[in-house]
C-alpha cells in the first residue's frame, strides 16, 4: 500500500508554455486551464451572450459552464475540468462561440 506521505515530496513536471489571446502564459503538468489562467492573473476569458458580461470560474467542478473557453479552435471547453496541454492555443469565448 503507498503511503500518503510519498506526496509531501511532489513535484510538478517542467513548465512549458500555452498561449492566451495571443500572449504566452506560462503552465505546469496536471493543471486545468482555468488553474494556469489564474496563475497568470486572468480571471475572466469568457463573456455573456446578451450583456457581455465577464466570466472566469464560478463552480469549479464543472456544473454551472461560467468557463467556457475556447481551446485549440474547439469552442464551449470547461476551463475548470481541462487540462492544458503544451502549446494550446485559449482564447476569450464570447457567448456560446457560436453564432448566436
Amino acid at each position: 500500500m503507498k503511503s500518503p506521505r510519498r506526496l509531501a515530496d511532489a513535484r510538478p513536471g517542467p513548465s512549458f508554455t500555452v498561449t492566451f489571446d495571443g500572449r504566452e502564459i506560462p503552465a505546469l503538468p496536471g493543471q486545468t486551464v482555468a488553474a494556469a489562467l489564474w496563475s497568470a492573473g486572468v480571471v475572466a476569458w469568457r463573456t455573456t451572450r446578451e450583456q457581455g458580461r465577464p466570466r472566469g470560474v464560478f463552480c469549479g467542478i464543472g456544473v454551472c459552464f461560467d468557463c467556457l473557453v475556447t481551446v485549440n479552435y474547439r469552442t464551449d471547453q470547461r476551463a475548470c475540468l481541462l487540462p492544458v496541454a503544451p502549446g494550446d492555443a485559449i482564447r476569450t469565448q464570447a457567448g456560446t462561440g457560436r453564432d448566436d
